[in-house]
Order: C-alpha cells, then structure tokens, then sequence
C-alpha cells in the first residue's frame, strides 16, 4: 500500500468522512494498491454476526425498497445506532457511474453525523450489486458502523448476490407483483429472511400475504422461518414489527444459525475473490488481443475465432 492510500486508511478508520469516501473510490474503481488497502482493512464480522449487522434490502422495481430503506435508517437511529448505507444504483450506459433515483428520498438523513450513504454504480455486475459491494461493506465494517444496508437495483429471479453479502435478507414486494411470485420461488422467494408486502393499502396486499405465507410453510428446508408482514413504508405504518424480526433473525445467527451464517460468509469471500479474477482477466484480454479486437470490430473474426489465450 502507497503511502496516500495508508495515511486514508488510517484517517478512515478515526472517523474522517472524506478519507472514508476517497478509499472506497480507490477501492470500486481498482485503484492499484485497493487490494492492499482491504488486506488492511480488518473487518470485525470476520469473527462472527452482528458486528455490525448488514442487512440486504432486495426486491422488483417500483417496491419501495428506497423508502423502507429511509425508515430502517430512522429507526436505528432511534436506537442510538452508527448506520451506513450502500446503495446500489444502474448505470449509466455513458459514463458508468450510478443513476441516482430514487436515492434522494434519504435526503433528511444526509446532514445526520451517524448516517453515512454511498451510492455504487452496478456497472452491468449480475446480481443486483456493484462488483465493489462486499469490498465496501467491510470497509464501512472496519470504521466502526453498527448498522450497514444493502439496498440492491430492483432485481428479479436469478439475481441473488445480495444473500451473500447481507446476514439478513429482507425481501420487498408489492400487491402488484402477487401474480410473479410463483415465477420467483426459485428465486427471491428461497433467500428471504423476513418479506415485506409494501404499500399494503393497495388492492391484493391481504391475497399476496397469504401467498408468502403459504410458500414460507410449504418450504420443507429447516432452520429460520421467514415471517411476512405487511407494511405502508411511505406512512411509516407497520415498522415495528419488521425492526423486532430484524432484531430475531440476528439472534437466531448468532445461536442456532451460526453455522448457516459462517456458510454465507464463506461464499462471500469466494464470490469476490471470482469477481475479481474475472475482473482481471477482462482487462488482461482487452490489453493483450488488441489487434485482434480492431478485426473483431471491423468484422474480420466471429467471436468464437478468437484466441482467448495470448501467445
């Protein structure tokens, strides 16, 4: 590690905002040392759940995870709790950097000294989260936060990195979405720790609780139960009892499902470590058949014709 990335590191890690953001920066956009940089990061949770709590907030488009994700801030707040949260956002097909949306909707907690918010750009990663998130969440770890969010891009069946990032997976659906819930059992439904029917004064809020209910005990898998409950995030009503499943879920990981978390965490670590060969391997290809891209361009190769390893 440079000297500038170890001297952000350890103003970070003493509570400084800006060298806080300058090295996940560094870190998302493969600075050279961000390998270094998180090799000296020491994130508590390494030892076990809860330290701090990382929750992943996950669901289609349109749910309200970005309001859900304003009362769960408020709420660990009102709890006395540091919160940071990592909000992944699409890209933008231009520059790469994140859309920001709905994200403004936090706006009352930007000047709060005990909430940091950080939006990540998807940057095409599969799985509803920036290729960079796991990274930052343990930096956000190491400072010192109580409380880390996940909230993903709104995500459909087969885009599940959030369970491997988050010690609980909070799943936000809405009335309208009752009719896709079969097609996602394969999906959202089999990672959800506790689901959440959002704007539950629509129609078919009742029917789509009753669905979840009816999957969660058809489920034959043993272990936590994922409770449903029913909610208005935008009125704050139905928080409570969310706030207190969070709260059990993170007893439950650190009693009966801690080895289920300790398997979690490890294909975490693996997952990365994935990415970032892939990472790498895309760059290493980009620079070594140049000549041969300029041809694929131009029409003179297939995709399938070309080499894949450098001579």
């Amino acid at each position: 590690m440079d000297t500038r990335s170890h001297s952000l590191l350890q103003r970070a890690l003493a509570g400084e905002r800006s060298a806080l953001a300058r090295l996940i920066s560094r870190v998302e956009d493969r600075a050279p040392d961000a390998d270094a940089v998180m090799a000296q990061a020491a994130p508590r949770r390494a030892q076990g759940p809860g330290q701090p709590r990382v929750i992943g907030l996950t669901g289609p488009p349109g749910a309200g995870k970005s309001t859900f994700t304003d009362q769960l801030v408020s709420a660990a707040r009102g709890r006395g709790a540091r919160v940071a949260v990592v909000a992944v956002d699409p890209s933008s097909p231009f520059s790469g950097g994140a859309i920001l949306g709905d994200r403004l909707r936090l706006d009352r907690h930007v000047l709060d000294p005990g909430v940091y918010i950080r939006s990540l750009s998807a940057r095409g990663h599969a799985g509803g989260l920036s290729r960079a998130t796991s990274q930052v969440v343990d930096l956000l770890d190491a400072v010192g936060f109580d409380e880390v969010i996940v909230e993903t891009v709104g995500v459909g069946q087969g885009e599940l990195g959030v369970m491997e990032v988050a010690d609980t997976v909070l799943v936000v659906l809405t009335p309208e979405s009752g009719d896709s819930v079969q097609a996602m059992k394969a999906g959202l439904i089999e990672i959800a720790d506790i689901f959440v029917v959002n704007k539950a004064d629509r129609p078919g809020a009742d029917a789509l609780v009753r669905e979840l209910e009816l999957a969660v005990h058809l489920d034959m898998r043993p272990g936590w139960k994922a409770p449903v409950f029913a909610t208005s995030a935008l009125r704050g009503e139905g928080m409570l009892p969310v706030v207190n499943a969070l709260a059990d879920h993170a007893a439950w990981l650190a009693g009966e499902g801690l080895e289920s978390w300790r398997v979690r965490r490890g294909d975490a670590r693996v997952r990365t470590w994935l990415d970032l060969v892939a990472e790498d391997a895309r760059a290493h290809a980009l620079a070594a058949f140049g000549e041969e891209i300029a041809v694929l361009r131009a029409g003179g190769l297939s995709p399938g014709s070309m080499p894949r390893r450098a001579k």
